[in-house]
């Protein structure tokens, strides 16, 4: 299960405009669509983590699983559409909200498959692979066969074959794009592209040379951002250089002695529910070794919603936010 929790983020698949297929990185593997169909491009077939996605027409009843799911739907305009969500990992951002009345939350964590069939969606939109099992919402053939369609973020695939290395902002404008389109909100994607270019476009690098450690979770052991992922992404984009780099993994557990040997100047701090960036800071400040760090001797944290670790709609803001962070850190 890819998650700060129990594992790794990967995966991308690529979708151009035309709804054709491409490949805009070595790594990436080609969706492989039929040619779109009628008015809206119905019916429309995606490849998705090598799984065929086949929609007749644009769904009107959605389930979202994962934080990033939920957020990506809300910003394409398509709350109505929800009949549940499922797996928070923190409060929405302000500049989205749920419909009134809000859809039910189906589960704190991935539903059954009882609790999805219950609210009869045609489109099941998972942020990772693992939401689709025998333990949690059905396996996607299974779900296929009753008429259910499913989806999984392209960043949470976790076949080599569709990993980014690295993962790009390129990559998450696709998937946003490819959501667009399976959703019937081919316009949408495009102006919410649009807008986030422009905001990335804006954001300028810190130019001092400092070096990054990002914080994800654990105690004894830290859970960190590797060197393909999207803590490597938002790093990179704010001019910091992750001293985890030449990990070949989008998160993977590191000793704090290979951490402390390395001194990183700041850290940042993923803030979520079960691990708050003070529960962190405590960690840190407690132990001998870690409390020796001239991050931790200075205080230069740069927290960052658990929501906005994840590759997805709140990638560019992330980044934004880290480089704002930056520019007022001494």
């Amino acid at each position: 299960m890819p998650s700060l929790r129990s594992g790794v983020v990967t995966g991308f698949i690529c979708l151009s405009v035309a709804l054709v297929a491409c490949s805009s990185s070595p790594a990436a593997v080609s969706s492989e669509e039929e040619t779109p169909q009628g008015e809206g491009n119905f019916p429309i077939t995606v490849n998705n983590c090598g799984f065929d996605v086949h929609l007749e027409d644009p769904p009107e009843r959605i389930v979202t699983i994962k934080s990033t799911s939920t957020e990506l739907v809300l910003a394409l305009g398509l709350g109505e559409n929800l009949v549940g969500h499922a797996f928070p990992d923190g409060d929405l951002p302000e500049k989205l909200t749920m419909p009134s009345p809000a859809p039910p939350l189906l589960s704190d964590q991935a539903p059954t498959k009882e609790a999805i069939l219950g609210v009869e969606p045609d489109v099941v939109f998972g942020g990772w692979e693992s939401n689709f099992t025998q333990e949690t919402s059905g396996e996607r053939e299974a779900l296929a066969e009753l008429g259910i369609a499913t989806y999984v973020a392209p960043p949470a695939c976790q076949d080599e074959a569709y990993q980014p290395n690295p993962l790009t902002f390129d990559h998450i404008f696709d998937y946003i794009l490819q959501v667009g389109q399976l959703l019937g909100a081919s316009e949408q994607a495009q102006e919410l592209i649009s807008e986030q270019r422009d905001t990335k476009a804006a954001i300028t690098p810190d130019e001092r040379g400092l070096t990054s450690l990002w914080y994800s979770s654990g105690s004894d052991i830290p859970f960190v951002g590797g060197g393909i992922g999207a803590p490597q992404l938002l790093m990179e984009t704010v001019g910091l250089d992750n001293i985890n780099a030449e990990v070949d993994d989008t998160w993977a557990s590191v000793s704090w002695e290979a951490i402390v040997a390395q001194d990183p100047d700041v850290i940042v701090l993923v803030d979520s529910a079960w691990n708050t960036v003070e529960n962190k800071i405590s960690v840190l400040e407690n132990n001998p070794m870690t409390a020796e760090m001239s991050a931790v001797q200075n205080s230069r944290y740069l927290p960052v919603d658990f929501p906005a670790s994840e590759a997805g709609v709140r990638s560019v803001d992330a980044a934004l936010s880290l480089a704002n962070q930056l520019a007022d850190l001494e």
